[in-house]
């Protein structure tokens, strides 16, 4: 890279270094910098759902962290010492039917591998200390390792730093909402002498009065120990010891000997949360992302995946946008999208049961409630749906034009399911195969039809006109997929996987009217 970068992105974490990846991707010079020396060796955040897996295959990094990681299967939940129901996590039509326990110093060695494939790296001891916006772009204020400060110029800059932003705090943009009150979350990595029994593929959560505990698995034989409890001393800040998080075990579970020895390196946390949210997400050639953008109470992993999905909405529309492809509005979408999605997350947040630890009323609520519920296959279907982020969608967004078709399947602005499918050869092929990040898909769902003068002759004429990058495919569904995939559909699928556009095959004049305002002529 020469002279002054495409992009500046602020922060190396998980959220940071997806950016660079899905920028790369596009062939925007990007620089990555980080206050930190190097990739975090804390194990963090340690769960990737399915969507957010993914997004990370588009990327090109999904295999490397599969390989490193747990595939989960079930949740466990115990009440009051009793097993209350089992909440099953593996979904059909995707590629990666269950969530992936793998530490965030993993996560970031991987990812910052598959950045330096792409010719990148990031630049260390690096911090953001000024920004200021052009009309044209952004200058940037880095310090370097030996103190000195020396401003980037650069069409855009977008922060990945963290809650405390610097990029956020320049422009005055709100960060709204508050600090939950006695809530605290204590963690432990350790590997434990109990009563359980050790299974690489479930979670354990333990309800009990007071205090709700989660023990998952994670790479190296040892179990993640989180526990939300009461916080009557918000004052201490000091990790919690081996004793402290025995105890909490002990009283999660009713067992009363319980003992912990501690993984190395050693990994102990306590922490406060706030419910925060910026009051927009882009401002002129500025945007914030992950934990820049939104912060909640760390459960399940929900800031990372969430913050990973947001990079991946990003990415393709910045690179659309600083192309030339797309008109500015496009890049508008990511801020209305992403605020929707974060406000959704954190709602459910403030209403999950793992999240608020019970009084004895509500821990007999639980005890009498959770076993009828648990055992209803709807309900674990639901559950297993919205844990893997599949149901997030984008239907109230600007790019989301139509409507659910006469058969139901996916509305515009819904993740576009892997279903087995044929082409137009009769070659058997996975949905997804056919999609890619690069650009965009459109998808004729019926038999191949002829020549110019046919509808896919007059719809590959129609978007030879049109700057965004786009290729036609031709397939057919067999059996139930037929309800997802009607014949007679069309779906305009965005590089992030998501529906664009769904009308019928003949409606040439609405493709028109919708690339019209989403893309440049050529």
């Amino acid at each position: 890279m020469s002279g002054d970068p495409d992009v500046v992105v602020i922060g190396a974490g998980p959220t940071g270094l997806a950016l660079a990846i899905a920028l790369r991707t596009y062939g925007l010079d990007t620089l990555i910098v980080d206050k930190g020396a190097g990739t975090k060796h804390e194990p963090r955040a340690s769960v990737i759902w399915q969507r957010a897996q993914e997004a990370l295959r588009d990327l090109g990094c999904a295999t490397p962290l599969v390989e490193h990681g747990l595939c989960l299967r079930q949740g466990e939940f115990r009440v009051g010492g009793r097993v209350a129901g089992i909440q099953e996590m593996e979904m059909e039509h995707t590629a990666f039917p269950g969530p992936l326990a793998i530490e965030q110093d993993a996560i970031e060695r991987l990812l910052r591998s598959r950045l330096q494939e792409l010719g990148t790296d990031v630049r260390w001891s690096t911090e953001g200390v000024g920004v200021r916006l052009r009309t044209d772009g952004a200058e940037v204020d880095l310090r370097g390792p030996e103190g000195r400060v020396a401003s980037v110029g650069c069409r855009w800059v977008v922060s990945c730093e963290g809650s405390r932003s610097l990029v956020r705090k320049a422009l005055g943009i709100p960060f709204e909402g508050k600090r939950r009150t006695n809530l605290q979350c204590v963690q432990l990595n350790a590997r434990p002498r109990w009563g359980q029994p050790s299974r690489l593929d479930v979670t354990q959560i333990f309800i009990n009065h007071q205090v709700t505990l989660v023990a998952g698995p994670v790479p190296g034989g040892t179990t993640r120990f989180y526990a939300f409890l009461p916080d009557p001393d918000p004052t201490v800040e000091t990790p919690p010891t081996v004793p402290e998080m025995e105890a909490v075990v002990a009283a999660a579970t009713g067992e009363p000997e319980v003992s912990l020895e501690p993984s190395q390196p050693r990994w102990a946390n306590r922490a406060r949360f706030h419910d925060r949210i910026a009051g927009r997400l882009r401002q002129g050639r500025a945007l914030l992302v992950g934990d820049s953008a939104h912060v909640w109470a760390p459960i399940g992993g929900r800031g990372l995946n969430t913050g990973l999905l947001g990079a991946h909405n990003l990415g393709w529309k910045l690179a659309a946008v600083h192309h030339g492809w797309a008109p500015d509005a496009l890049l508008d979408s990511y801020d209305q999208e992403q605020r929707r999605t974060a406000e959704a997350v954190m709602r459910a947040m403030r209403r999950n049961v793992v999240e608020l630890p019970p009084n004895r009323a509500m821990l007999a609520a639980i005890r009498m409630l959770m076993p009828p519920l648990m055992s209803s296959d709807r309900v674990v279907r639901r559950g297993a749906d919205r844990l893997s982020d599949f149901s997030r969608n984008h239907r109230g967004s600007p790019l989301s034009t139509g409507r659910r078709g006469v058969l139901g399947g996916p509305r515009p602005g819904d993740r576009l399911p892997d279903l087995p499918v044929t082409t137009g050869t009769g070659a058997p092929r996975s949905l997804h195969d056919l999609l890619s990040y690069r650009r965009w898909t459109l998808l004729r769902i019926g038999p191949q039809d002829g020549g110019d003068g046919s509808t896919g002759g007059r719809l590959r004429a129609l978007t030879d006109r049109y700057a965004l990058p786009l290729e036609h495919h031709t397939v057919c569904a067999e059996g139930r997929a037929r309800r997802t995939l009607a014949e007679g559909t069309l779906l305009l699928v965005r590089p992030d996987g998501h529906i664009g556009l769904r009308t019928g095959v003949d409606e040439v004049a609405v493709v028109r009217r919708y690339l019209d305002r989403w893309s440049r002529r050529v």
